[in-house]
């Protein structure tokens, strides 16, 4: 229990009738950080996970700074994708139903996939006072003047680096230049990578910079099974998996949209029904293909880092990284999509050597591995990448050993490479029985 309470927060009647209709009781870390500064109409960058809240720690000061005569938008939230946006958008309808001012806050989705013409006679005619949505979709209606945003007190930037790697930062970049200097930016982000930096730098002048560390970077309800690559195939590992596993739905996710393309297609020769979720598909394919999870066609989806944050897939009782990310922020994100509302939940990890850096991080932040391999068809627990370090080590001290044992001959003859290289053989298996010998 936190010792903060809504109540100490110089908030509205119609917010706290919000916060009462949501059912908070306290607020949380993001939360705890953010309102203050938000209120105080100061620009903020807040890094926190998925799950912290964080959509209520920029909404609630927005409502609080509402002007009801005013007919111009004077909000404006962006996220990366069409999902996430209806995401945010349901939650800005419920939070105006619990004010009761459903006659007096408007607000619009604005997003691709729907009537662009309808979209500007309805944004014309009556004009929002907060907009939801993508930023492609935004900058068509400000362009085609349907949307004015020159009177706009706030804009929010919703999973900056998402926005960053699907390469929207350009739409935003092209937004921000139509709107007010003074504007107050709140940008929210995961990571915060070197390229976004000067993006941040061109926009926020002196901004609170707040950052929650999650010191349980996953659920407790969550396992973390580690199994070494080897060089093969990641299909054939995921196929043997799939052997011993009945997931609800199981997210097998992947670094880019290529390797996402040649990962479901491998999957699919072998047999495997699989969805597939980037952004590369179109609109449509995406909006069938997270149809079809809800129907619960798939119990395998192939996905890039776009699913572990930009869109919220239900009933995810398995994660498979069929390769580990880059960074431990996308490896928590990724894992994040299960073992949700205390469930259990599985992530099964396909590694090699190069990510063993990352483990060894990922381990320090308090997460701990269970190394597997799959044999007919069942989990046999197997060595850590330590003991193999040491093993290999090991090894190859012998083999030094063992060749130091030969001696060259005085007179080199034809073939006596050979011979030395086969008496440094049989130096090394016997030095290996030896030591098997010692260890029994």
């Amino acid at each position: 229990m936190s010792n903060h309470s809504f109540n100490e927060y110089a908030i509205r009647s119609d917010v706290k009738q919000i916060i009462e209709g949501l059912g908070f009781k306290e607020p949380t870390p993001i939360q705890i950080e953010v309102i203050p500064a938000a209120l105080r109409g100061e620009s903020v960058i807040g890094q926190s996970h998925t799950g912290s809240g964080k959509t209520h720690a920029y909404l609630l000061p927005l409502f609080n700074q509402i002007e009801e005569g005013a007919k111009g938008v004077q909000f404006v939230i962006t996220a990366p994708t069409r999902e996430l946006a209806y995401q945010i958008y349901d939650e800005v309808k419920k939070a105006i139903e619990y004010a009761g001012k459903t006659d007096v806050w408007r607000s619009s989705l604005v997003i691709g996939g729907t009537d662009k013409q309808k979209m500007m006679d309805k944004l014309s005619s009556n004009p929002p006072h907060i907009v939801v949505g993508t930023p492609g979709r935004v900058l068509d209606m400000v362009k085609e003047e349907a949307l004015v945003l020159h009177e706009t007190k706030a804009f929010v930037l919703d999973e900056a680096d998402l926005m960053l790697d699907l390469g929207f930062i350009e739409d935003v970049d092209q937004i921000l230049l139509r709107m007010h200097e003074d504007l107050q930016m709140l940008v929210f982000s995961a990571t915060i990578p070197e390229r976004l930096q000067p993006f941040l730098k061109k926009y926020l002048s002196n901004p609170t910079h707040i950052q929650i560390k999650d010191n349980k970077p996953s659920p407790e309800t969550m396992e973390h099974r580690l199994v070494a690559l080897r060089h093969k195939n990641p299909a054939d590992i995921i196929i043997d998996i799939s052997k011993t596993i009945q997931p609800y739905l199981a997210i097998i996710f992947t670094n880019g949209k290529e390797q996402a393309d040649e990962l479901a297609n491998d999957l699919l020769e072998r047999g495997l029904e699989t969805g597939i979720i980037h952004g590369g598909l179109s609109p449509r394919e995406r909006k069938r293909m997270l149809k079809d999870l809800q129907n619960l066609r798939y119990q395998y989806i192939v996905a890039t880092d776009l699913a572990s944050r930009g869109i919220d897939i239900q009933g995810v009782s398995h994660v498979i990284n069929a390769r580990m990310p880059k960074e431990e922020e996308f490896y928590v994100h990724r894992v994040g999509r299960t073992a949700r509302a205390g469930m259990q939940g599985t992530a099964i990890n396909l590694y090699a050597e190069e990510d063993l850096p990352l483990i060894e991080k990922l381990e320090r932040r308090g997460l701990s591995f269970t190394f597997y391999e799959v044999k007919n068809g069942e989990w046999v627990e197997a060595k850590s990448y330590k003991e193999r370090q040491k093993r290999n080590r090991n090894e190859n001290d012998m083999e030094k050993q063992a060749k130091q044992m030969v001696r060259k001959p005085k007179k080199v003859k034809p073939g006596y490479k050979k011979k030395m290289k086969q008496e440094a053989d049989k130096n090394y298996r016997q030095l290996k029985r030896e030591s098997f010998r010692k260890k029994k």
